[in-house]
C-alpha cells in the first residue's frame, strides 16, 4: 500500500507540515466524521483538495505505518456498549507508530453529546501489561482496571495526514487495513477510512463538499468493533452486518458481503 500512496502524491503536488507543526491541531476534544471508499477513488480527492491542505510530513515521510493493540475486559464490555449504541463509552487501545518508534496507551471517550475526548500517555514499547504509569492513567481517565482488560485485537493500516489551512480541521486517511485476531487475519486493502476531526460541526470544508458532490456519505467505522466482528464469530454483530455487507461490496470482498 505505500507503493499506492507513493504513486498518487507523486502526481499530486501538495505542500507539506513537519510533525512539530501540525501538533498544534491535534483536536483532542472534537467532532468526528467517518467516510470510506473504494481506494481508487483516492488521487481524484487529493486532487481536487490539494490547494486546501497540508500533508504532515514526519522525517520527510509522508505517509505512515501505524499498529494498534486494543483491549477489553472478559466479557467484552466496550464493543458490547458500542455495538448497542451507549454513548459514554471508551475504547482503550495501545497506538504504535512504527516508522519513528513511539508508542501511546491511548483512552478515547464518546459523549453523550457525540464528542470524541482522546487522552494519551506514553507506553511501554510493545507490552501488552500495563507499567505503573499506565496504571495510574487507566485509574483517572477510565472505570476500567488494568487487571481488567485483555488484548482483544489488533491492527495494521498506512496512514495519510491532512491539515486544512485555513481551519482547525485535521483529516487521517488510513488504507491498507488487516484485522489481526489470534484465530484470524482479514486484509482490507482495498479499503479507504476517512476521518475528519474538527472542532464543531460543519459541511463548509472543500473535503466535506467533495465528498458530498460524489455522494459518499458520511458512516460510522469502528476500527475496533468491525475489527473484532469481522475476526470473531462468537460476538454478537447485528448491529454491524450492513455495514460489513457494504463494505464488502465497494471491496470486492464477496465472503464479507455473505457473511
Amino acid at each position: 500500500m505505500q507503493n499506492t500512496f507513493s504513486d498518487i502524491l507523486a502526481d499530486i503536488k501538495v505542500e507539506t507540515l513537519s510533525l512539530e507543526e501540525t501538533a498544534k491541531v491535534r483536536l483532542m476534544n472534537r467532532v468526528d466524521k467517518k467516510y470510506w471508499f473504494h481506494v481508487s477513488e483516492l488521487p481524484s480527492l487529493l486532487e481536487a483538495i490539494k490547494d486546501d491542505y497540508y500533508i504532515q510530513s514526519v522525517d520527510g515521510k509522508l505517509f505512515q505505518d501505524y499498529g494498534t493493540k486494543y483491549f477489553d475486559t472478559q466479557d467484552n464490555k466496550m464493543y458490547t456498549l458500542h455495538h448497542n449504541g451507549k454513548l459514554n463509552r471508551y475504547k482503550i487501545r495501545r497506538r504504535d507508530y512504527l516508522d519513528s518508534d513511539d508508542h501511546f496507551l491511548e483512552i478515547k471517550f464518546k459523549t453523550n453529546q457525540g464528542r470524541t475526548i482522546k487522552k494519551r500517555v506514553e507506553s511501554t514499547v510493545k507490552a501488552a501489561d500495563f507499567n505503573k504509569d499506565e496504571n495510574e492513567f487507566l485509574k483517572q481517565r477510565s472505570i476500567f482496571g488494568n487487571d481488567e482488560l485483555q488484548v482483544a485485537l489488533r491492527n495494521r493500516f498506512t496512514r495519510l495526514t491532512l491539515i486544512a489551512r485555513n481551519s482547525p480541521e485535521r483529516v487521517t486517511i488510513d488504507t491498507g487495513i488487516s484485522f489481526i485476531s489470534p484465530d484470524k487475519t482479514v486484509d482490507m486493502e482495498n479499503l479507504v477510512i476517512l476521518e475528519v476531526k474538527s472542532e464543531k460541526n460543519s459541511d463548509e470544508s472543500s473535503l466535506k463538499r467533495y465528498l458530498r458532490d460524489r455522494r459518499i456519505k458520511p458512516a460510522g467505522f469502528s476500527k475496533y468493533c468491525i475489527g473484532r466482528a469481522l475476526t470473531d464469530s462468537s460476538l454478537k454483530r447485528n448491529r454491524f452486518k450492513q455495514r460489513i455487507r457494504e463494505i464488502g461490496k465497494i471491496t470486492g470482498h464477496t465472503d464479507l458481503y455473505n457473511m
